[in-house]
């Protein structure tokens, strides 16, 4: 059976395609041009070699930077912050946790009464991520050992066995923020357009204590160290209130149109620059 259309028919049939062709372009157009939604909840993503993000909480990414500052100050290898996360992660998943079993503590969930130091030291990311590798380095043959076993030799725990589970993250995380991986740490927390020229000067100040507290010094002396102080500043950014961190011919900036780092801008590999 063949079925025929008037012309009125098929001339409707067409206005009616071509309007929705005109209204999907005019649409596709318009989300292009149209800008994201202000950012109301900060947060931060580590990257791998391979770009695949793993998110953070922006406490957790502020932790994170800090144990690396640490291991970095006393000179221990990437394995040790390794162990260090997948420790941290299982104890308190990266939080500075105020509560826990009895009187543990911290980051690492640490005692008052087991000799770790007084609650208000353990609650303090550089003191307890010191104790842990302190702890850590007396462990014989720790860098060779399974991440899961040199965690429990240190923490001792009922329930050594689930270190285990945090070491892909663990390894993530460990080359981010050691810097060996470069330009692997991300973050964008709602900007205040009210802060003035000097207190955003008084705040990068005090960024620059506060890391010259964990690593030692605020000095590049490698392009590795140089990575590391970004990341930990990215990091500390919301903290501080930094708007742009840049090193090496590349600049983050707390925009959430732009996604990670950009390349550009005059900062060299001497020194990391904040702002």
């Amino acid at each position: 059976m063949h079925l025929r259309f008037s012309r009125g028919v098929v001339t409707i049939a067409v206005i009616v395609v071509v309007l929705a062709v005109a209204i999907s372009f005019g649409l596709y157009q318009l989300l292009k041009r149209a800008k994201p939604l202000a950012v109301t909840e900060p947060g931060c993503v580590a990257l791998t070699k391979d770009q695949v993000a793993l998110s953070l909480d922006v406490e957790q990414a502020q932790i994170a930077a800090t144990i690396a500052a640490v291991a970095a100050r006393r000179k221990l290898p990437e394995r040790a912050v390794v162990i260090a996360y997948a420790t941290a992660l299982q104890e308190s998943k990266l939080f500075n946790v105020n509560y826990g079993d009895r009187d543990s503590v911290g980051v690492f969930q640490q005692r008052e009464s087991q000799g770790w130091g007084t609650k208000k030291q353990i609650m303090d990311p550089v003191y307890s991520a010191n104790k842990f590798f302190a702890a850590l380095a007396k462990v014989k043959g720790y860098r060779k050992m399974p991440i899961a076993d040199a965690a429990q030799a240190v923490q001792r725990s009922a329930a050594g066995y689930a270190y285990a589970q945090h070491e892909h993250d663990a390894r993530i995380l460990a080359a981010a923020f050691t810097g060996r991986l470069p330009r692997a740490v991300h973050c964008v927390y709602p900007s205040d357009p009210g802060v003035t020229q000097a207190a955003r000067k008084a705040r990068t100040r005090e960024a620059r204590r506060q890391l010259t507290r964990a690593l030692g010094s605020a000095a590049v002396t490698s392009e590795k160290r140089g990575w590391l102080i970004a990341a930990w500043s990215v990091a500390h950014a919301q903290e501080y209130g930094l708007s742009q961190v840049a090193y090496s011919g590349a600049t983050w900036v707390n925009d959430v149109e732009t996604t990670g780092w950009k390349e550009g801008g005059k900062a060299g590999a001497r020194q990391v620059e904040l702002a």
